[in-house]
């Protein structure tokens, strides 16, 4: 109409997420998957009741400032390792992405395994995919609020213990669990039990394929670490078009690989970076091949060049090994090497010398000079050792307080010491002098510092 003003054009800067329903799969991939499930689990619960000289055997105890890792005792000083171990976390995961994309993503990162379990007992509670679709379309009733509170209750018990599993990891599992059976939990400790808890059970409840679309930063930089060798998940489009159950490809268009699919896409529009690399489509797919009398591995794992140049599985390990991947394997080991080198040499023993700055060098009645020192030794090893203290660097220098100190394992003393010289042989200022320990079960347990004896002018 000649004058009517123009319609209003709304642009949405965000789109309402789409529920999804994934189909339960069953197949190789999908076993492999709960494997990893398993396996992860069994570790991440597991490893705060396992004993280890007579203490937990993991423990990150911040307050103490020591980590123990089994037999190994890492203090503030030792954080060089753990900066090691994400480097070569960091590496490894780039070498596994470098050859077989985001198989890390799809099988053992945390959001895949809490969000596989929390489906698992999202299908036990509220039935298979039709029956989840069509408990969410009726209306509230008796049933519907048994089922879906049910549900949330069996989800936040499981958060809630894997919160608790998490601070065990800081604080012993066993004081901690007493803590909380007679309401003594301490802030801290309160803090990061729900705020774990609370992030299991948003991210694997209610967020899901969410965190890896907007929320993982890996989703969004992995495609720099793809090439055209790059194992991923591709539909056989060669093969399986044109689709459709009367059609020549293979494709019956049943869309299993789509209701399968965890993220919500489909895997025939070619790679997308919400795929995980789950493998959950493939395992579809081939249970509807098998079905219908056609071969298995209309979706599969290849490579972009594999299904260009339509190679078979030899061709496609030939490239394996190439420069990219060889980059990333020769860094990694050259830095497992250096660190588990490093690790190895470590001497379980440290000593820092401190001058007693009250007291900076005096002359005492029978011609002696005399020097404090305090010398803070750290054992970082799991037994108690008694140590024999020297020192040297002046002709007649020696220790006027006990030259033993016994130290407990995994644990730090300031020993304090006095030292004396005969007045003439030290030159009046500094003179170099050197303080050892040295373990009397074990001669090899040694180590020495440098200091500073200072004559009066």
């Amino acid at each position: 109409m000649k004058g009517a003003a123009p319609a209003e054009h709304v642009i949405r800067m965000y789109a309402a997420r789409e529920e999804i329903y994934p189909r339960e799969a069953k197949g190789r991939y999908a076993a492999l998957r709960w494997a990893c499930v398993w396996i992860t689990q069994l570790v991440f619960y597991g490893l705060p009741w396992l004993q280890w000289n007579g203490r937990q055997a993991v423990l990150f105890d911040l307050g103490a400032r020591k980590f123990h890792i089994f037999g190994l005792v890492l203090w503030p000083q030792d954080f060089i390792y753990l900066a090691a171990l994400l480097i070569i976390s960091a590496y490894l995961l780039f070498l596994v992405t470098a050859v077989a994309g985001r198989v890390w993503c799809g099988f053992a990162c945390p959001q895949t395994v809490y969000t596989e379990v929390f489906m698992w007992i999202e299908r036990k509670i509220e039935g298979a995919r039709s029956a989840r679709i069509r408990l969410d379309r009726q209306p509230w009733t008796a049933g519907k609020v048994a089922k879906k509170a049910a549900k949330h209750l069996a989800w936040g018990a499981l958060a809630l213990w894997t919160g608790i599993t998490f601070v065990g990891y800081f604080t012993p599992i066993d004081t901690l669990l007493g803590s909380i059976a007679v309401f003594a939990l301490g802030p801290w400790e309160s803090f990061w039990v729900l705020f774990y808890s609370f992030a299991t059970y948003g991210n694997a409840g209610w967020l899901r394929e969410q965190v890896c679309k907007y929320m993982c930063p890996y989703a969004r930089f992995q495609s720099s670490m793809f090439d055209k060798d790059t194992l991923i998940v591709t539909y056989d489009s060669a093969r399986g078009e044109p689709r459709g159950a009367r059609a020549k490809g293979d494709c019956i268009d049943c869309s299993m690989c789509v209701q399968v699919c965890p993220a919500g896409i489909d895997i025939r529009n070619g790679l997308q970076y919400e795929c995980i690399g789950c493998a959950a489509c493939v395992d579809a797919c081939n249970s509807v091949m098998d079905k219908v009398g056609l071969p298995p591995g209309l979706i599969r794992y290849s490579t972009e060049h594999a299904m260009q140049k339509r190679w078979v599985t030899r061709e496609i390990t030939a490239r394996v090994l190439r420069p990219r991947v060889l980059v990333y394997t020769g860094l990694l080991a050259l830095i497992v090497i250096a660190f588990f080198t490093t690790l190895a040499m470590r001497t379980p023993l440290m000593l820092d010398v401190i001058r007693d700055r009250g007291a900076m060098g005096r002359e005492i009645d029978d011609g002696m000079i005399e020097n404090v020192y305090r010398l803070q030794v750290m054992n970082t090893s799991e037994q108690a050792h008694t140590f024999r203290i020297s020192v040297s660097g002046i002709d007649t220098i020696r220790l006027e307080t006990p030259a033993e100190a016994r130290i407990d394992g995994a644990t730090t003393r300031a020993v304090p010491v006095l030292v004396r010289i005969d007045h003439a042989t030290g030159k009046r200022g500094s003179n170099p002098i050197a303080f050892a320990i040295e373990a009397l079960d074990d001669p090899s347990l040694r180590v020495e510092e440098k200091a500073v004896f200072l004559v009066p002018k």
